[in-house]
């Protein structure tokens, strides 16, 4: 068990920064460090805690298992604690994440030296006084720590002020057993939980469960820290919370921005003082800033400025474009009309008064004289036509971004790549990143309603004109066009496929919901055969449990079929 003891005479006031970090930027992750060191410092904090693997961003994947990049890891970490003390921080007590490695000490196996760890370490007066290594590394979901990483076998408690205060690392308060059930042996007064934990909706409140469990279980508050941001195709809300012995929440800080919680840790024995508390979100509005802070963590992250995509006047680019302008600018967003033939004049308006709302860069490109040229060559007819049309805007749209550097995104829905009802390199699949590539039909809608409602009642114009919203949805292929040709109503698909996709029921639990059999078997079908699409489809946000190309990957070619 590592121990550190650090004199001082008052009880301590903690403050969690749920800082935006990028993988692999460990110059600017260091920065960022100091940067809010200062800020708790100011704020008279005399503990700082940053999320889990601050310094190297998370999640680092085969990057941990690079020598020169734990040894950059390091240097930084060197440098960060040197800095500190030259802004005259010092004295603060500063736990920060990183990329560790294990047999750095004596009491490590032979066989586990130089391994990586996920790593918690102490700084303070310019030195690493303390490191600690997750103990418990998850292999499930979106997680492959368990490949990566050495696990950790010490428990770790510190001395802040004349409090003593245990640390863990994320899913060391997952799993029964391991460092926590350690604690209370060690009569820690407050135990600080570093994280990385990705959003997925409804997770909030199974974090403050879980953490008032181990409150419990150490008969002390619990102090949530996590990081805010998004990486990749993962989003991270931030949230951060302390939690007392008896499952009240005493401070919370906001979700998708970063901020700084600062709470007092009472006297022992004495009542805990409750601190801020963020006003939790509804469920479409973390939802919907959720993807909002995905797409925005992806496009900077990536050296992006601006982003393109077709624009339909239907609701899927609507709400797409609307979600662009709200992560960078609506003068940062381009989009393209691309009519055809069969072009509706009322999707057209749609899309010119979407752009006006926003305040995109709006284009018109027709497209005919392009089918037309394809169509001499090659004179396709039925579906192979419709689709000609449907990657011609492909092409445009990768063209224009080739000459100009915008970042092309997809606006296709979880509904339509679930069951393949999307034509592959066209506009809606084409790209680098899918904002609604989580999200199902049913919810793109829910999702505009409340965005124009959020801007209605702030006295603002609705992004999304109301046509898009209630006109049947259409690809506009051919004269006459919905959606509903194909596939059967949006509300009862989506309801098929959260029982098949998210929950993993099969045919005869789904029949035993009462689902038509030729409805089943329809979309069973539909989804079984997509896979091979699903698999060349951009990244975008994870926002719910279970994500195509995250969470759920079946094999490409299987003769599996649902009995």
């Amino acid at each position: 068990m590592a121990v550190t003891r650090l004199d001082a005479m008052t009880r301590p006031r903690i403050a969690l920064a749920q800082i935006d970090t990028c993988v692999g930027d460990v110059d600017g992750n260091a920065a960022a460090v100091v940067t809010w060191a200062r800020k708790a410092a100011d704020a008279g904090a005399d503990l700082v805690v940053f999320p889990e693997m601050t310094l190297t961003g998370y999640p680092i994947e085969d990057l941990a298992l690079r020598a020169s990049f734990r040894r950059g890891a390091e240097a930084a970490l060197e440098r960060t604690a040197a800095e500190l003390v030259d802004a005259g921080l010092g004295d603060l007590t500063v736990l920060v994440g990183t990329v560790g490695e294990h047999g750095a000490g004596d009491t490590a196996a032979p066989d586990d030296r130089g391994l990586p760890t996920n790593q918690a370490v102490l700084l303070r007066h310019g030195k690493v006084q303390t490191r600690y290594d997750k103990h418990h590394l998850p292999n499930y979901g979106v997680f492959d720590e368990f490949r990566i990483f050495a696990a950790g076998d010490e428990t770790c408690v510190i001395d802040v002020a004349d409090a003593r205060v245990g640390v863990v690392i994320c899913e060391d308060i997952w799993q029964d057993g391991g460092p926590v059930a350690q604690m209370d042996e060690n009569d820690v007064d407050l135990l600080v939980v570093l994280n990385g934990s990705p959003y997925e909706e409804g997770k909030g409140h199974v974090r403050v469960d879980l953490a008032a469990r181990r409150a419990r279980e150490v008969d002390a508050p619990v102090a949530y820290v996590n990081l805010v941001g998004g990486q990749d195709d993962l989003v991270f809300d931030g949230g951060s919370f302390v939690v007392g012995v008896d499952g009240t929440v005493l401070a919370s800080a906001p979700q998708f921005v970063e901020h700084l919680l600062v709470w007092d840790l009472p006297e022992r024995g004495a009542a805990p003082e409750p601190g801020p508390l963020a006003v939790p979100l509804e469920a479409d509005e973390e939802v919907y800033r959720a993807i909002v802070t995905g797409l925005a963590g992806y496009v900077r992250k990536n050296g992006f400025r601006s982003v393109l995509l077709g624009v339909s006047g239907g609701i899927d680019s609507a709400l797409t474009a609307a979600i662009a302008a709200d992560a960078i600018g609506g003068e940062h967003v381009v989009g393209v009309s691309m009519p055809s033939s069969f072009s509706s004049e009322h999707s057209k308006d749609d899309a010119a008064d979407l752009a006006r709302r926003i305040g995109a860069d709006y284009r018109v490109q027709p497209i005919a004289s392009v089918v037309d040229a394809f169509q001499e060559h090659l004179a396709l007819d039925g579906v192979a036509e419709e689709n000609l049309q449907a990657r011609v805007r492909g092409v445009l749209l990768m063209a224009i971004s080739n000459r100009e550097g915008h970042l092309v995104i997809a606006p296709g829905n979880k509904s339509e790549l679930a069951t393949g009802y999307a034509t592959i390199y066209d506009a809606g699949s084409i790209g680098g990143f899918a904002p609604l590539k989580d999200v199902d039909k049913s919810r793109v809608w829910a999702l505009a309603r409340w965005r124009n409602a959020h801007a209605a009642a702030r006295g603002e114009t609705p992004p999304i004109p109301e046509s898009s919203i209630t006109k049947p949805p259409s690809a506009e292929l051919r004269p006459g066009q919905t959606d509903q040709d194909s596939l059967p109503p949006y509300d009862l698909l989506d309801e098929v496929l959260d029982a098949y996709v998210e929950h993993a029921e099969g045919r005869a639990e789904l029949l035993d919901r009462g689902f038509d059999p030729a409805v089943v078997d329809k979309v069973v079908t539909l989804v079984d055969r997509a896979e091979w699409k699903r698999r060349q489809y951009p990244l975008g946000p994870k926002v719910t449990a279970l994500a195509f190309g995250r969470d759920r990957r079946l094999p490409v070619t299987s003769r599996w079929r649902e009995p």
